[in-house]
Formats: structure tokens, C-alpha cells, sequence
């Protein structure tokens, strides 16, 4: 890899901005590919697909056999509340590589005990989140029923816009979550992408069956294309 690819390559990387290097297998060159560039790109739809994937992989177009290198940065989760939910969610997010951060100012939830190994911050989330470094590769979930915790985290998730944003409660309960959040400067587009009631609906009742059912819908929303998923949510 050419020295001025690479510094480039590594300046996206530590940005936490996606970037794939597109391989020519016959002759060995290399072009970089920003994810801002993708849209404009040749191979738009073959280079968005990978990406969504997070997985490097050879394709084939125009008789030219291709390597796309993809570096993706590793997936976050935010989970707002160390609730019974939570204890269940945080460690299946683990097993899918996701860095997991709970954030409950209410130490008597917040404890190590209940969230082995799980970094936990006991803290409001206007001092608990900036430091995380939220972006666009962070699915965030609150799930406190609280409006105190709930409701600044979600604004700042829209700040940070979040890949996923996910709020436990009913419909009635998520309409007057909005009323408040319209009420602190929210717009109907920010109250749009929020999740609720959360997860998908596979008929879960439990907090274990609930973590899966939010796993299931990040999951959905970081891999699959746009357009399937309107089309399922319809």
C-alpha cells in the first residue's frame, strides 16, 4: 500500500469513518473509497453492500476481479438504564463485538454486580455521554421509563446521529415522549427515528426475549438496505 494511501486510510480509521480500499487483483493497484464518496462511486451498490456487511470480499465486474478491503469502525451500544433489560441485552451485544457502555445515574441499579464486566457510568447523561464519543456507528437504547435519564439522552443521541435509536414504552407512552421532546427543540423528523415501542415484534415478554428482539432490530438496521426495512416495518 502506497505510504500516502495508508496515512489516509489510517486518518478515517481514527476518525471513526468507514473507508474500503478497492484492490485490483491483476495488476495490484489500489484506490481509497470514503464512505462520503461511496454515493458518487462506480461500484456504489457493490461497495455499499460490503459495507453494510463489515466484511472484506473479491467481486467481479466489467471482467476485473476485485478486493474490497472494508474497515469499518467497531459498533457501539449505549444503553440508557441499568435496568432487568439491560442485564440481558448488554452481554448479547458483547458476543456481537459491540463496545457496551450502560449509563444510569441511580447507583442501586448501576452496580457491578448486577453488570459484570460492563463498563457502567452512574452518572446524568449530560455528564455520563459526551465523553463516549457517540457517532454514527453507536445504536443507543434508553430504557428507564424516566424522563429525567431518557429524555436529554435521546436528544443527544439525535445530535450524534446514532445508527439506531430505541425507547422502551407503549405508543401512548412514546406520544407524549415526543410531545416533551418537541417541547426541548426536537423535530418531528428526530422523534421519526426513534424505535418504539422497541424491537422487533416477535412477541416477546420476558427481558431476556426483549434484549433479542432490540438485538434483532439493530442488527437489521446497521446490515440490511434501507428500503427492506421500510418495506417491513409497512
Amino acid at each position: 500500500m502506497k505510504s500516502e494511501t495508508l496515512i489516509e486510510l489510517n486518518a478515517e480509521r481514527a476518525a471513526r469513518r468507514p473507508v474500503i480500499v478497492v484492490l485490483d487483483t491483476a495488476n495490484g493497484e489500489q484506490r481509497l473509497v470514503k464512505a462520503a464518496d461511496i454515493a458518487a462511486d462506480p461500484l456504489r451498490a457493490e461497495l455499499s453492500k460490503q459495507l453494510r456487511m463489515g466484511k472484506s470480499g473479491t467481486i467481479e465486474v466489467g471482467g476485473k476481479k476485485l478486493f474490497l478491503n472494508v474497515y469499518a469502525p467497531t459498533a457501539k451500544l449505549v444503553i440508557i438504564g441499568a435496568v432487568h433489560i439491560s442485564q440481558a441485552l448488554a452481554p448479547l451485544a458483547r458476543s456481537l463485538d459491540y463496545d457496551v457502555t450502560v449509563v444510569d445515574p441511580r447507583t442501586a441499579f448501576a452496580s457491578p454486580e448486577r453488570f459484570p464486566d460492563v463498563p457502567l457510568i452512574a452518572e446524568w447523561p449530560d455528564v455520563a455521554l459526551p465523553p463516549l464519543n457517540v457517532d454514527h456507528y453507536t445504536a443507543f437504547v434508553a430504557v428507564t421509563h424516566d424522563p429525567k435519564i431518557d429524555d436529554p439522552a435521546l436528544l443527544h443521541a439525535f445530535e450524534r446521529d446514532c445508527f439506531y435509536i430505541g425507547a422502551l414504552g407503549s405508543r401512548k407512552t412514546h406520544a407524549k415522549r415526543g410531545d416533551r421532546l418537541r417541547a426541548q427543540g426536537a423535530s418531528d423528523a428526530d422523534i421519526a427515528r426513534i424505535r418504539a415501542p422497541i424491537g422487533l415484534n416477535i412477541g416477546a415478554v420476558s427481558p431476556s426475549e426483549i434484549a433479542v428482539a432490540i438485538m434483532a432490530e439493530i442488527t437489521a438496521t446497521l446490515r440490511m438496505p434501507q428500503e427492506n426495512l421500510k418495506e417491513n416495518a409497512a
